[in-house]
């Protein structure tokens, strides 16, 4: 083992909006949650699996599939607008530990291996930054997108790029790399999460492949699509019933 393990925790309310009841929506014959449990329990360095939810369904489901759920999440925090300090802060109080990696279930294709260099990679680097994000390249740089002005005219989201003004107009290869947060794994400490600064101010990257987040229902088909067309470790285990 290249260092301690730590605990996975997988925050999963009830009230999602986009995609009604959408962690415990069936995926492929499986509830959406149970592809995440899965991922950390197969993950050498992931301790336990600690699934966060206000909600006694989502509990059971969670249960079903080998995590904890040693809590219920209080209403406060699983509100539309709770944040993820919120969320890890309650944990923490309750479990404790240095560290933990932080999964969400909206991001189910993932690959152990993936989530072990990641973990590897902060005890590597633990001691120079606040915290591990994953992340993929952007495709199309935010210089290439429009906001609307008060007007309704489109307008560029910054005033200007390295002095150019009509900057839109240039190759997307004329501009730096940019990156998304994709909750693949996001790996944070207790002791910043108590600053109220979830990640900080020192964050370093884990860039992964692209991974598709589940926010809306073409997203849950397009996961469908993708399970479909190519074999997936993670839901050969859930048809074995390797859980």
């Amino acid at each position: 083992m290249f260092g301690p393990t730590m605990n996975a925790i997988i925050p999963a309310r009830g009230g999602s909006k986009g995609v009604l009841r959408k962690n415990i929506k069936n995926l492929m014959g499986h509830p959406l949650i149970a592809y995440s449990i899965l991922a950390c329990r197969a993950t050498p360095g992931i301790d336990r699996v600690i699934v966060s939810t206000d909600d006694p369904e989502i509990a059971e489901v969670s249960l079903k599939y080998g995590a904890e759920v040693p809590f219920l999440r209080p209403a406060e925090y699983a509100r539309d607008e709770s944040t993820d300090n919120q969320v890890l802060k309650h944990y923490f109080g309750i479990i404790g530990g240095e560290y933990a990696a932080f999964v969400r279930p909206t991001a189910p294709l993932r690959d152990p291996q993936v989530i072990s260099g990641c973990l590897k990679f902060f005890y590597e680097a633990k001691d120079r930054c606040s915290s591990i994000r994953s992340m993929h390249e952007l495709a199309e740089p935010p210089y290439k997108m429009y906001k609307l002005d008060d007007a309704g005219y489109c307008t560029g989201l910054f005033e200007d790029f390295e002095g150019e003004k009509n900057y839109i107009n240039l190759p997307r290869q004329a501009f730096p790399k940019t990156y998304h947060p994709n909750g693949y794994i996001d790996i944070v400490k207790n002791e910043q999460i108590q600053t109220f600064n979830t990640y900080g101010d020192q964050v370093l990257p884990y860039v992964t492949e692209y991974c598709t987040e589940i926010d809306t229902p073409y997203q849950f088909d397009l996961l469908e699509f993708e399970l479909a067309r190519s074999s997936n470790p993670i839901l050969e285990a859930l048809n074995d019933h390797k859980y």
